[in-house]
């Protein structure tokens, strides 16, 4: 990988910020955008705006093939055998939201089990937990070890046959603990569960074969992987779609609508009511070109490689702790010693350095590591090991000021 080249596409990475050049590792929250990402924007408003589906002229026969074709490269991106099975919303939440307010409360009943771990996002917590008080139905978290992974000997204990829904994070935004979805799903089918897959931290780094895994649900986020915020992918097995009531009803989803009862267009357009996210499909379907050109085997090497050097520098500093694996995806989440995570953030941002700093959307992982917040350095495709060697300066300099101040 050409990094120099690479970081070359991302204007915003450019500039200086408090009198330093930015440093930007907070890639887990939202990704930078390539140049190509916003020219397919960019060109899509300035040439071919028009709405989807509904019109015969120009433009909108120009739309709707931009917004299908980038359909058909997402569910390429993921190996999903259909673009049935693709449907488009605003992201990873909105999408384990469909899954739950359809399938859960159309196949969750009083005395059944949802599966979770700790380490879930609050949207992989929330949804279930509003679903389970519906439904009488108990929800239920897989142990988590240590080190921030679960085993799947506790997997096997804690799913049993009153389990309808297992939820599960492939890779956690606090630990970067990489999940063994593949056997986890295995362990649901056999109980008679389906699995769901947050695939919000996966998707933009390593390669997605929805088959392979054999999940049931997998959803993702575009803003995470070079493209628009508020565009995302809910992929889901045909059948189970098929099944499914859509839970979002106007334009564009319906068949026909009579006074008293209506019916709805097939897959995937039931689940797409209302004028869709017509650019950010655009701009996804960009950013799926742009990273399939660099290739997702290169983008993981070069993040296992960065991720392996950050854990290696930030453990040498005195007085800072790690959380989750050694072996882990590319982020870095550690508190320093009696200086709270936004006073570190503070005086990295004065550095020009961006990080993460708060709960992270994670609230009971928290409680689980016995802290109130976290820091968080997350680094993706353009981070290079000297922007790492910046981090752990700007970090010996935040221990220095904070041993200097007296309270």
């Amino acid at each position: 990988m050409d990094i120099r080249a690479i970081r070359e596409q991302f204007p915003v990475l450019d500039q200086e910020v408090n009198g330093h050049p930015l440093v930007y590792l907070d890639s887990s929250a939202t990704s930078q955008k390539p140049i190509s990402v916003i020219e397919a924007v960019d060109h899509y408003y300035r040439t071919t705006n028009s709405n989807v589906h509904r019109g015969v002229h120009t433009l909108g026969s120009r739309a709707t093939d931009l917004y299908e074709g980038a359909r058909e490269k997402a569910r390429r991106f993921i190996n999903a055998k259909s673009t049935s099975e693709i449907i488009f919303n605003r992201g990873t939440t909105t999408g384990l939201n469909i899954v739950a307010q359809s399938y859960g409360l159309a196949n969750v009943n009083e005395g059944d089990e949802i599966v979770i771990t700790p380490m879930e996002h609050h949207s992989n917590i929330i949804p279930w937990q509003q679903v389970a008080k519906k439904k009488g139905a108990t929800l239920k978290y897989i142990p988590l070890q240590e080190d921030g992974t679960i085993t799947l000997e506790d997997v096997r204990n804690t799913v049993t046959n009153q389990t309808k829904i297992v939820a599960i994070a492939h890779v956690s935004n606090v630990l970067g603990t990489i999940n063994p979805v593949k056997e986890i799903a295995k362990i649901a089918h056999e109980n008679g569960a389906v699995i769901v897959v947050d695939g919000a931290q996966s998707a933009p780094h390593m390669k997605i074969d929805v088959q392979d895994l054999d999940c049931d649900f997998y959803a993702f986020s575009g803003h995470k992987m070079c493209a628009p915020t508020g565009i995302g992918v809910l992929y889901g097995k045909e059948d189970l779609l098929n099944a499914m009531e859509p839970v979002e009803f106007g334009g564009e989803m319906i068949d026909f609508v009579e006074k008293y009862d209506s019916t709805w267009k097939e897959l995937p357009w039931k689940f797409e009511g209302g004028t869709p996210i017509i650019a950010g499909a655009i701009g996804l379907g960009a950013a799926i070109d742009f990273i399939e050109e660099i290739g997702l085997d290169e983008i993981a090497a070069h993040e296992e490689h960065i991720a392996n050097y950050a854990y290696d520098a930030l453990s040498n500093i005195d007085g800072l702790t790690i959380y989750g694996p050694r072996k882990r995806a590319s982020l870095v989440t550690f508190n320093l010693d009696e200086v709270h995570p936004h006073d570190v953030s503070t005086v990295l941002d004065t550095e020009g350095i961006a990080i993460r700093a708060g709960h992270h959307c994670a609230q009971v992982l928290m409680k689980e590591l016995q802290v109130s917040a976290t820091a968080r350095a997350s680094m993706y495709l353009y981070n290079t090991v000297e922007e790492v060697d910046r981090l752990v300066e700007g970090l010996l300099k935040t221990k220095e000021y904070f041993g200097n101040v007296s309270f």
